[in-house]
């Protein structure tokens, strides 16, 4: 039996080799092949996926920090807006403040000069009818009646 079964052994054992060679060791290679090309990529993806990362944190920074200058010029833009305003209801004060005692001078002077004027004139007046009073003559009695 054991004779018998010598050939059938030898067959397996053949077929075993046989399919070992032919089929399972190019199926190995190609599996092994596959994994190193498989871990290549994946490592291949890894490092592009950090180097996307520090890109993207990169420009995240630049973002702020063009963002950080855009706000610091505005600041300095709107002092220098606000700064410029006040300057100028400064000067635009001042100016009417000018303007206004000019104009009081002005009206002192006109109120003095019209004293003048009604001073000068109430003496014309209060001699011209002193002399119509005390005056003789037609023009006395005409006054009088």
């Amino acid at each position: 039996m054991l004779l018998g079964a010598l050939p059938t052994v030898l067959i397996v054992f053949a077929l075993y080799f046989f399919l070992r060679w032919s089929f399972f060791g190019p199926l190995e290679r190609v599996l092994a092949e596959r994994e190193r090309l498989t871990a290549g990529a994946r490592l291949t993806a890894e490092q592009l996926l950090a180097e996307a990362e520090t890109r993207s944190r990169h420009y995240e920074d630049s973002l702020r920090q063009a963002r950080a200058e855009l706000y610091r010029e505005q600041e300095t833009l709107r002092r220098q807006a606000l700064e410029e305003r006040a300057r100028l209801l400064r000067s635009t004060r001042e100016q009417a403040n000018q303007m206004i005692r000019a104009a009081k001078l002005e009206l002192l002077r006109d109120i003095e000069a019209t004293k003048r004027d009604l001073e000068g004139e109430s003496q014309r007046l209060a001699d011209e009818i002193a002399r119509r009073l005390l005056a003789p003559g037609p023009d006395a009695a005409r006054g009088h009646s």
